[in-house]
């Protein structure tokens, strides 16, 4: 039968670590009610305070030391979290402003068929008129879009 928990080394080491960890973890749990019981009782100095949360500052980087691999891997966690949660922000907004100039593309043309005659705007010609401009940058924004897109295209299914 195995056992979950790895065994020491003949050295003796990973006891030693065990042992430190265990400390480690002692005195953050000591400092951290050591520093709150400070705040509360009145008649004691702030120095006290501020020296007991020094020494839990300091037991915090001996903490984070002894969990390097950890803390290394949460991070790496976190980094791939953020820049998946700022892609989908991205693509998000850029669904939103293809549905808002599909959405002008539509307008405009409604307008222009149900008046016979194309709108027009206060710019410099061939920019006048409005659907015709809309049409355009739709164009243009699909282009671009899809541009970007284009490995993740060739790679994508309908679920």
């Amino acid at each position: 039968m195995t056992s979950a928990v790895s065994e020491p080394s003949a050295s003796g080491d990973g006891t030693r670590r065990v042992w430190g960890r265990g400390f480690v973890h002692l005195g953050l749990l000591l400092t951290a009610a050591g520093a709150l019981a400070t705040l509360t009782i009145l008649y004691i100095r702030n120095a006290i305070h501020a020296d007991i949360g020094l020494v839990f500052v300091g037991l915090v980087v001996v903490h984070l030391a002894q969990r390097r691999r950890t803390v290394a891997r949460m991070m790496s966690q976190l980094a791939r979290a953020r820049s998946f949660a700022e892609r989908r922000v991205r693509l998000a907004a850029s669904d939103l402003i293809l549905a808002f100039i599909t959405l002008n593309v539509l307008v405009s043309g409604v307008l222009d068929w149900g008046r016979g005659e194309p709108i027009q705007l206060p710019l410099p010609r061939p920019f006048d008129r409005w659907h015709l401009l809309s049409s355009v940058v739709l164009v243009i924004y699909l282009v671009v879009h899809v541009w970007h897109r284009r490995k993740r295209l060739r790679k994508s299914t309908i679920r």
